[in-house]
């Protein structure tokens, strides 16, 4: 099962095509820096850090 809920995180979001766009970048950015926003994640890969970190509000999107 995955954690935090898509359901969730769609509320958070929007879509799940920017939920995508944003996952996909968030961990890029953790693979090429080593860089984690948290210090306890309950996912040990870094496509479920990234969901963590939307879930909690510690990604932030900015609208044109």
């Amino acid at each position: 099962m995955i954690y935090p809920s898509i359901d969730k995180l769609l509320n958070q979001v929007g879509s799940k095509f920017l939920l995508v766009n944003i996952i996909s970048k968030r961990v890029k950015e953790m693979s090429e820096k080593d860089y984690y926003q948290l210090n306890n994640y309950k996912s040990s890969k870094n496509i479920g850090k990234a969901l963590e970190e939307v879930s909690k509000g510690l990604i932030h999107i900015k609208e044109n």
